[in-house]
Order: C-alpha cells, then structure tokens, then sequence
C-alpha cells in the first residue's frame, strides 16, 4: 500500500533521527509527554486549565471527557445547555474547596440556579442550517453587550498597573512612590474603586452575557456531532474557568462574522460558534507563545553584545549566523510555539534549540521542595500574609490576566519572592511561592540593584506632566515588568551600631543595678505564676515561657576562651574551629583560633533530688511571705564577696515590684497584706541573696564590666566558675537569670539610658519589662526560640551582634509591621526557556560547574535567580509553600 510505504520511509528518518533528538533535549521523556498531552487537551479542546498535581490533571481530564461525551448523547438543545453551563461551573471551582466546604452554608451555589433559569428563558430553538453570517436578533444584541464588556474590563484591568501596553509607558494615574501603606492606601482609592467595578463586570456580568450568547446561538442543536459536542462543552467550561478569555475569543468571533457579512468566508461560517472559539482560541494561544518566544529570543541576541560582562569572543559570529540563518531561527520558534515546548538557548547563548514538550510547571512532582535554612522561617512567615494580600490584587486585575505558567517576583527589602501561578479557575488561583536565599553573593546582589531600579522607575520615575518620550519605559526590554504595589504584614529588618553605646563608660557602669532589678522582677512574677497554678491544682510552667524568654538554651558550651570571647553556634566544645555563619549570627574567633586547649576537667554538682520542693527560707515575720518563697535550692551563695554586694540591691525597687504585683492581683496575696510584705527583711533577703548568687555566677560582679564581657554572656558562654556551674544546675533559675542580662542589653533600655541618656522612673522600667514579656523576643538570631518567635509572629525580635571585620558591636531588631511590597510580571517563556537549559545542562551536558557562564548574573534576564527558583535538586530556593488556593470572589 502507498500509505504504507510513505510510512515506513517516514519511520526509518524518524529512528536515525531519535538519538540526535534525546542528545538535544528535543525528545521527551515518556512521564512528560503523557502528561503534556493531557494538558493540551484539557486546556485547548475541553475549556479547562493546567493542574496543580499530576493527580489533579488526570481525574479534571477525566471528569471533564465524560462531560463532552455527555453532551454528545443529550438529544434535547435545551438539556445541553442546561447540562453544559452546569458542569462547565462546578468544573471551574476549586475542587478542594468544594470538598472541604460542600456541606457549610458558605458554599457558593447561588450562581447555578439563576443560570439554569436564565438559561431556560434565553435558549432557543434550532436555526435554518446552522450558519451565521453578522449579527441578528437577539443573540447580535448581546454581541453587542460583550463588545462593549471588553472593552471596558480590558480598559480598566490597564488602568490597574503601573504600566501601560505591556510595560512600554509609565501608568500616570498609579500613585508615585510613597513612604506608608496607610498613605498608599489614601493615594489609590480611585484605583480600587475602577478594580472593584471591574472585578463585578469580569465575574459577575460576563458570564451570564456570554451564557446568553451560546445559548442562542443556532448551532447548538446540531450537538450530534463531535466537533459541536467538543466545541461547545469547550465554550461553555472556559466561560467560568477564564471569564477574560472566554470573553475575548467571542469578541474576536463577533468581529470576524461582522467584517465578513456580505461576503462569506468559504466553510469558516458552518463550522459552528463552538468549533470557532477553539480554532480561535488555539491561534491566541499559540500567537501569544510565539511573541513571548520571539521576545525572548531578542533578548538573548541583543544582550549577548550589550551586556558587557555577556559580550563573548564569539558574541560577533553567533550574531552573524543568526542574521543569516533568520529563516531557520523563526521555523524554531514557530516549532516551539505549536508544540508550546519551551525555547531551549543552549548555555543560554544565543544558540536555539527546541525543547521537550512537558506540562506548563515545568517540574515534575507537586511543588513545595526546597532547600531549607535559618532564614526560611522569614519566608513562611511572610507566604500566608503575602498569599492574602494578593487575593485582591488578583481579583481586581492589578496583576493583569494571571493565566497559570505565569510567574511573578515581590521584592521586600533583602528578601525575593517568587510566585508561579499553577491553576485558575472561577474566582480562585492556585500559587507555588518560593523564597531565594538571602545571602548577598556577587550575582545576587547586581540582580537585585536591577530589580530595584525596574520598580523605583515606576514609582519614581517621569511625572504625567512629561512628555511621551520621557515616559518610556528605559527597562522594556528586561524579563521583569512592574505591575503594583500591595501592603503586607511582615519584619522589617533593622540593624544597628553600637559602638559608642554598649561600649560607654556610663552605660557599664549602671549595668549591675538594672540587672538586679529586672531578675527581681522577674523572680517574683515566677512566684506569683508558681502560686496560681499550685492553687488551681496544675503544674506551673517552665520560665522560658513569654516573647522575650529563652525557648531552647540547649547544650550550652562551658569552655573558657582565655583569648577573648567566643560565640558559637550550638553545642560546639573545639576552641578555634568555626562553623558556618547563618544570617544574624556572629562568630567571634579567638586571635589564636588554630589553637586547641586542653580541655578543663571540673567538678559537676549533683542537683537537689528535692528541687522546687518546700523551701528552706530565713525566717519571715510575715505570714503570707510563704506564697512568694522560691525554691529550697535557689538559696544564695555562701561566701564574703555575696555580703560585699548586699548593698547593691535595689530594696525600693523591690517594694515597688512587690506592691504592683500584689495590686494587681497576680500573686493571690490581699493588698491588706501589701505593708507586711515590704517590711519582712527574710523576704528581702531571700530575693536579694538569689540575684546576687546570679550576678556571681554570670561574672558581672565587677563595677563597670567589658564589652567583650557582657557580649560573651549575652551569647550564654560566660567564664567558668563553680559559681556557674551551680547556677546551670538549676536550669530554670538559670534561664531567669540569662533573659534578665538579655532584657538590661535589649533595645529600649539600652538606647533610653546610653542615647537619650534618660533614667527611667520605676513605672517607666516596669512597663517597659511588661511590653518585653508580650511583645518582644529578646536573644541570639541563631536560636530556637527565635525562629518559632518569627512563626508566632511576635510583635519585636533583639539579638546582639559583632562585626569582627568592622570591630564594632551591632544589634539587630525585627519588628512586625505593614510594608508596600512591588510585584512584577516575568516573561514566563523566558523562566520556561532557562529552566529547561538548565535541565538539559545538568541531565544531558552533565555541566555542574558551580561557576559556569549559565548561571552567573544577568541583569536583563535575571538568569542568576531564575536559576535559584527552578525545583531542587537543580535549583535552590530555601522555602517553598505547597500549592496554596486564593479564593478571589
């Protein structure tokens, strides 16, 4: 047989050809393109979109097959649309939504009923022959309506941004750059009022318009065949999945019947409307895949020679062979845009290849990998407010279509945001976020200078009074355009210098007094905790408990560094190795850090069997001194430097503390009780011998201590002494005493005395150590405790710091605040074409030179963080959310 032959010559090309194909990453893996194909046909044929899982594309892909099939065997017109509209709707709504919430009363089933009523009201009999030619009755009416739709929504979604016609002119009505949310807010009122206006024209009025308009059409009683069966299930399911490109590609149909009424276009016409919107939609699709690509690949071309530090030895030639080999270059791009496989630039040169069709995610697997460190706690807290913040930024079009493959960057001081749009449908979009590491390398940080002078051009840049010229966008050409601005809840990062401050004569020499009395303080807040829970007959609490308070002191390390301080990180017992330097920690080494000690075999003493058990206390002339005893083992030091100190303590403090506990009501003692309590000197002594025996224990005896000093036992690594070891033994005393030295360094006392040079009044000190018992975190930023204080979202976070090079104490302070964050749009087909390089170069080129030319900095393509945002093991990012549902409505 011919057909036979033809075949076989076909086949035996084709085979020459297939180890070349899989060389180039041309050929798919067998996974891929299963899955590939599935998506084009949900997306192109059956009006669906792409999936967040692979699990969730196989059963959409079924459910909605079953649907066409459906329609195809439904006799009646009007059951079909009935049909059709109905599970076009459910089918659009987040499937997981309706699972969790199909039995509340806050399921959304209003719009089903007055559908199907509408429906029933609007659908009409069937046509002549099924042909239509221009606008007639009541069904060019409504194209009339959907016309005028467009045009509107299309016109206020470009109103949203902050750039006009795809970046190329500064938006004048969006709000220059301003210094608060709250005034942000003031200065784009105007601008939420046009995106709520929208958001009711886009999801509430066109649907029913577009609803209307198949119905009517006369084709819809020739559903017996295949092609009409497919066309309008397709129609009918995009109407709610994507209302904006629904919208469009009747619009486009409208037109082509109006410009060709008197003189038909040969057989396009008895296609029928269904079969149109696919062809039509299939054309969009695929036309806004080849301009992205042929974006793209302009931007490889043009930067290899503007680029300086891109500019190679044969940037000249490869420019040359893609002038000459023009034709073959667009016969790639058409290529790729048919098979919607991503554009490959081999080592992102400006050598272009074909990549292997796969799903518009590009990853295999459900996103949420990634590769963790001690700054990915500032993602996660940020993901859930970032994630609410967008949900009207999305519903009102200030991000513009948002299909799924869309990919988006938030820029938050020193933090990247990247978002992947991976499924939509009616009133809700399924986002990946991820966040990129923190730490500022060469490539990181000329990126970022980039993506910050995109946003400041648009909110700093010509004002509307300028002309057109001035208005145009200098970075058009970037993969990054700046869409808006939302306020989120997040840390803001401060950091500080305090040399001059924690080093002051003056401040060191107040130390020991305000130590004394914040562990006071907090010792008899212990005791009236302690009481309250023994009257209600619970176990009292360990003292780490509030904002401020340690949450892990874990295995802390006793070595003594006679060279100077030392913080480590966790329980390391070598002097003068150092570990790695996470983010807000510091190491700070010893001059002979080669040098290995011999380790100093001490004594431990064994706790009390009877700790926390009836205590032993002087003798009380007070009876209800009993309610605020401490434990038996938190008994003071013996020794003559502990009577040296007794004069330290502060006794009026210690009556003023003492009065504010009991008037308030938190130490289960009657304020007839108040006088007899300050005047019972056991009581007194008992509370100053055990602050004390901490102060010894900690080695901050000294009049005016160092700050090489106060900063080693800020980190919890004082000196040895069996003073301490006996405080560590009583590790709940122990945790008293650390966050008491914490609170005196922490911020507010430490600039008002050592800044505003202010001493503060007992209620001033008191109300400032209540705040840092609700409010604040004060610590190391390597810690535990701080990180689970950055998921709680504590209001304030401290830690102490030193700059070894620099030399100079710091202190770093996050505090819990609204902020405007930028968003920008990426040139998904860019993302998609530098991923897939980097797939082919790691899997197929076996490339993992950690300094080669792909994944160095580009300040056009952002190639550096695209790279960091591809799913591990080939990419890096260090927080990455599970698919996260915005329900937008």
């Amino acid at each position: 047989l011919p057909a036979l032959q033809l075949a076989c010559q076909v086949l035996h090309v084709l085979f020459v050809t297939l180890p070349v194909l899989w060389a180039l990453g041309t050929l798919p893996p067998p996974d891929a393109l299963l899955l590939w194909a599935l998506e084009e046909i949900l997306v192109l044929g059956l009006g669906g979109s792409p999936m967040a899982t692979n699990l969730r594309l196989v059963l959409m892909f079924l459910f909605t097959l079953t649907v066409a099939v459906g329609t195809y065997f439904i006799p009646s017109s009007l059951g079909v649309v009935v049909f059709s509209v109905a599970a076009g709707y459910l089918l659009s709504l987040d499937v997981a939504y309706i699972g969790a919430v199909s039995r509340s009363s806050r399921f959304r089933w209003w719009p089903l009923p007055l559908l199907l009523v509408a429906n029933l009201s609007l659908a009409s009999g069937p046509g002549a022959d099924g042909a239509v030619v221009g606008l007639r009755g009541a069904q060019g009416q409504v194209g009339y309506v959907l016309i005028g739709l467009l045009v509107v929504t299309w016109s206020l979604t470009e109103l949203q941004g902050m750039c006009l016609l795809g970046g190329v002119l500064r938006n004048p009505l969006y709000p220059r750059r301003v210094e608060s949310a709250q005034a942000f807010r003031q200065s784009s009122r105007a601008l939420r009022i046009t995106g709520v206006v929208r958001r009711l024209l886009l999801q509430h009025a066109s649907p029913f318009a577009m609803v209307a308009f198949l119905s009517l059409d006369p084709s819809v009683s020739e559903l017996h065949t295949v092609s009409l069966a497919v066309g309008f299930t397709r129609a009918f399911r995009l109407v709610w999945q994507r209302t904006d490109a629904a919208l469009l590609q009747m619009v486009l149909v409208l037109l082509v019947r109006l410009a060709s009424t008197g003189t038909p276009v040969a057989g396009w016409h008895r296609l029928g409307t269904g079969v149109q919107l696919l062809l039509v939609g299939f054309a969009l699709d695929r036309g806004g895949q080849f301009l992205a690509k042929l974006r793209f690949a302009l931007t490889v071309l043009v930067t290899s020679w503007t680029e300086t530090k891109q500019r190679r030895r044969s940037a000249a030639a490869l420019l040359a062979l893609n002038a000459a080999l023009c034709p073959f270059l667009l016969a790639v791009l058409l290529t790729c845009a048919l098979l919607s496989a991503p554009l490959l630039p081999l080592f992102t040169l400006p050598v272009f290849l074909v990549g292997f069709p796969r799903p518009l995610r590009s990853w295999p697997g459900t996103p949420g990998c990634a590769c963790p460190c001690a700054d990915s706690v500032y993602y996660q807290q940020l993901s859930g407010r970032l994630a609410a913040a967008l949900r009207s930024a999305l519903a009102c079009g200030a991000l513009g279509p948002a299909p799924p493959g869309s990919h988006l960057l938030c820029r938050i001081q020193d933090r990247m945001v990247w978002l992947t749009v991976l499924e939509r449908g009616f009133g809700f979009w399924t986002l990946n976020i991820k966040g990129l590491e923190l730490q500022e390398t060469s490539c990181h940080t000329l990126e970022a200078r980039r993506v910050d002078e995109v946003f400041d051009w648009a909110l700093s840049g010509p004002a509307p009074s300028d002309p057109l010229w001035r208005r145009l966008n200098p970075h058009w050409g970037n993969t990054l355009t700046p869409r808006c601005v939302v306020p989120v809840t997040l840390y803001s990062d401060a950091r500080n210098v305090l040399t001059g401050i924690i080093d002051s004569h003056e401040h060191l020499g107040q130390f020991r007094g305000n130590f004394l009395k914040v562990l006071l303080w907090l010792l008899l807040r212990r005791s009236a905790h302690a009481h309250q829970h023994k009257a209600k007959g619970q176990r009292p609490p360990p003292a780490s408990g509030g904002a401020c308070s340690l949450a892990s002191l874990g295995d802390w390390s006793d070595e003594d560094d006679l060279f100077g301080p030392r913080c480590v990180q966790g329980p390391v017992r070598v002097l003068g190795v150092g570990g790695v330097s996470l983010p807000g920690s510091v190491d700070v080494l010893s001059l002979y850090e080669t040098t290995t000690l011999p380790p100093l075999h001490r004594p431990r003493p064994e706790p009390d069997a009877d700790e926390g058990r009836s205590p032993a206390h002087p003798r009380f002339s007070c009876p209800h001194s009993e309610t605020l005893a401490l434990p038996a083992d938190w008994s003071s030091l013996p020794g003559p430097r502990l009577q040296q100190l007794r004069p330290c303590v502060p006794t009026d403090w210690f009556c003023f503390a003492l009065a504010q506990l009991v008037e308030g009501g938190a130490s289960g003692v009657e304020r007839e009780a108040l006088a007899g309590l300050q005047r019972d000197q056991g009581l007194v002594e008992l509370y100053g011998g055990v602050a004390l025996s901490c102060l010894l224990a900690l080695g901050m005896e000294v009049e005016v201590p160092s700050p090489s000093l106060v900063y080693r036992v800020y980190g919890g690594h004082a000196h040895w002494s069996e003073a301490l070891d006996w405080l560590k033994a009583k590790r709940e005393l122990y945790q008293l005493a650390l966050k008491a030295f914490r609170c005196v360094y922490s911020f507010k006392i430490l600039f008002d005395q050592a800044v505003l040079e202010s001493v503060e009044t007992p209620a001033e000190l008191s109300a400032t150590l209540e705040e840092y018992e609700t409010s604040w975190y004060i610590g190391m930023a390597t810690e535990h405790g701080w990180q689970e204080s950055v998921r709680r979202e504590t209001p304030f976070l401290f830690s102490l710091g030193h700059d070894i090079a620099m030399g100079v104490y710091t202190g770093r302070v996050l505090s819990l605040q609204e902020q405007l964050v930028c968003v920008g749009t990426l040139n998904g087909e860019a993302v998609r074409g530098q991923w897939a390089n980097l797939s082919w170069e790691l899997l197929y080129a076996t490339n993992d030179d950690e300094e080669r030319y792909s994944i160095q900095a580009h300040p056009v393509l952002l190639r550096n963080l695209t790279v960091q945002a591809a799913e591990p093991p080939l990419g890096y990012p260090i927080y990455s959310s599970r698919p996260l549902s915005l329900r937008c409505l």
